[in-house]
Order: structure tokens, then C-alpha cells, then sequence
């Protein structure tokens, strides 16, 4: 069949097209196929590079990262994902996550709201209420997420990540 769309079919090619389409059921798929035209996906995959980059960060941290609760791990992959390093660099996504980590880790403030935000996803899965620190008083015992276990675990992702 004719894979150029400016050049006009042989008689013989639309002759043939209705020969194979004759027996088929029609289907959404071979209408979006046909709406798009032939060779739309030549080459190129469905799947975005940004969408790519977020699944290697999260295949990474799914297999490295101690965390029983699951929590952390998805305000980390919600955090990177968000955040501008992984927009202007989808090719290395755990040199980004990487970056991400050292930020968090260089900040006070960020590492609390993290640890603040693991604990909220902590209390949404599992239907119950947050254990949140407090300043001056000791973390909770029954807090799965505080400022130094979360710290201790991104020190350690760090140290597993590869170098770029």
C-alpha cells in the first residue's frame, strides 16, 4: 500500500485495501489508526520521556529505598516529578533524583515538609490520623516518618544512587 499520503493510490492498492478491510469488524483502535494515518508511531514510543524518566525514578526507589510504609516513596516521586530538575533533564533521571535528594537534605525546612507530607500520605493510605513532630518534644513512637529516620533513609538512597 502507499505509505505517502501526497501521492495519489493505484486503483490496484484501493482494490486491494477493500479485499483485506472486507472481512474485519471495525474497531475505536483502527479508527484512531486511520485517523492518524499511516506511520503515526513510526519510531517514537506512546509513552512520554517525562513519563519515562518519572518510571526509572520510580523502579529505582521502589527496589533502594527503606521505606515500609510506602509513603515516603511516593511524596518522593511526587516531590521529583514535580519539581524543575526533572523538566530539564528526562535522559538522567536518577542524576535528578540525586539533585532532588541533596536538596531536601540541605534543608531544614524541606526535609520537614517532607517528612510532613510522608506522614499526611502515611494517615490518607491507611485511614488514620497523622503522627506529626513536634518542636521540643520527642517524635511519637508510633511514627513511622520522623525528621531523622526519613534523613537517615534519603542518606542512604544517596549512597546507592549511581554516579552519573
Amino acid at each position: 500500500m502507499n505509505e505517502d499520503p501526497d501521492k495519489p493510490r493505484s486503483e490496484s492498492d484501493a482494490e486491494l485495501e477493500r479485499e483485506i478491510r472486507a472481512d474485519r469488524k471495525f474497531s475505536l483502535s483502527e479508527a484512531i489508526g486511520r485517523m492518524a494515518g499511516p506511520g503515526m508511531m513510526k519510531g517514537a514510543s506512546p509513552v512520554t520521556r517525562k513519563r519515562q524518566a518519572e518510571a526509572a525514578i520510580e523502579d529505582f526507589l521502589r527496589l533502594t529505598l527503606t521505606d515500609a510504609g510506602g509513603a515516603l516513596r511516593v511524596v518522593l516521586l511526587r516531590g521529583v516529578s514535580d519539581s524543575d530538575l526533572l523538566l530539564g533533564d528526562y535522559d538522567h533521571p536518577l542524576v535528578v533524583l540525586a539533585s532532588y535528594v541533596r536538596q531536601v537534605l540541605g534543608s531544614d525546612y524541606r526535609l520537614q515538609e517532607l517528612v510532613r507530607q510522608a506522614d499526611v500520605e502515611w494517615g490518607r493510605v491507611n485511614g488514620e490520623r497523622p503522627h506529626f513532630e513536634r518542636p521540643g518534644c520527642p517524635p511519637d513512637p508510633d511514627d513511622p516518618y520522623t525528621t531523622e529516620s526519613v534523613r537517615a533513609a534519603l542518606s542512604h538512597l544517596l549512597e546507592e544512587t549511581p554516579a552519573p
